[in-house]
């Protein structure tokens, strides 16, 4: 009996190992690719060893304590033919690969987000799951070390052009490149390989910001909607004497002694939001009113912006028709 024992907890050591990477979890095929037949897989199920959890995948052993269930049954499940040792063709992709990433202060909504090649055919997903069928799929795009992921570059472009929102499409590029899950560059390449989409231009301009060195363009854009509001046309920069040092200013109205600003990605660096501030400070103690706007506000949402300029200038003495 023992003779007889013994292939079966070989057998089952044998998946278990195989499982552990792949947080306890296997795919049918995987299991038969591992030498075990049919009856004996029915068998492990009917002693309630293995569990299915979902249409094609089954938990063979427990997880490790820090392993994500949830992303590689995604990935399993909408790639049910991958064998023992094969590359599934199914990847976290989107939000999902850059919180995978290490992506922080950014909630997926407990939504799991996953990327297959068109017209693939993945089975119907688990709760919880939103399978995208690309035909931008490349295997080569996709890190198979721990669960299969986008790239950080892929998973950034992804996410941006899934997103509910162009201001969520914008943040989420934004927060990538800032917490250095990926740089400009490889973003851009990525987003060369984009030949259609309706967000494509916006995600464009947004990478130009993040890039820096485009100050002179928010501050056309900037000048563009002043004309369009019927606002004076202002000064742009504006060198700015003082005790401290010398200042330049991206925006300001003399004759109103009005100051505007316009904040690219780079003033987030904590060194560079410190000196901005001192900067502002003295401009403000000066008598001038200082009004702040980011790149991407400017960007996402000029009417809220433009009528906080609008305020300052009014109340510093313009009124329409003033030359």
């Amino acid at each position: 009996m023992a003779t007889d024992r013994q292939p079966r907890v070989d057998r089952r050591a044998r998946v278990a190992a195989h499982a552990a990477s792949q947080a306890g979890l296997l795919t049918r095929p995987q299991i038969r690719g591992l030498g075990v037949t049919a009856a004996q897989l029915e068998a492990e199920l009917v002693a309630d060893r293995w569990r299915p959890v979902g249409r094609n995948t089954l938990a063979v052993a427990q997880p490790r304590p820090g392993d994500q269930v949830a992303w590689w049954l995604g990935v399993l499940e909408c790639a049910p033919r991958a064998a023992a040792g094969a590359r599934p063709r199914a990847a976290l992709a989107g939000l999902s690969a850059l919180i995978a990433a290490g992506l922080r202060g950014i909630d997926d909504d407990g939504l799991v987000h996953i990327a297959a090649p068109k017209s693939s055919h993945p089975v119907p997903p688990p709760p919880g799951v939103r399978v995208h069928e690309t035909r931008r799929w490349r295997d080569e795009d996709v890190l198979t070390t721990g669960v299969p992921r986008a790239r950080p570059e892929v998973a950034t472009v992804q996410a941006a052009l899934w997103a509910r929102t162009d201001r969520e499409a914008s943040l989420l590029l934004v927060a990538a490149v800032q917490q250095r899950l990926t740089t400009v560059d490889p973003v851009a390449e990525v987003l060369d390989r984009i030949r259609r989409d309706k967000r494509r231009a916006l995600l464009r301009a947004v990478l130009r910001d993040v890039a820096g060195g485009v100050h002179s363009l928010n501050e056309l854009d900037f000048a563009g909607h002043c004309r369009t509001r019927g606002l004076p046309e202002p000064d742009r920069q504006v060198v700015e004497r003082s005790p401290h040092g010398t200042s330049y200013l991206d925006v300001r109205w003399s004759r109103w002694r009005v100051v505007v600003e316009i904040d690219g990605i780079g003033h987030l660096e904590p060194a560079r939001w410190i000196d901005d501030s001192l900067r502002h400070n003295e401009i403000a103690l000066a008598g001038q009113t200082v009004l702040r706007i980011p790149s991407l506000g400017l960007r996402l949402d000029p009417a809220r912006h433009l009528d906080a300029v609008e305020r300052a200038l009014r109340q510093a003495g313009w009124s329409p028709g003033t030359r």
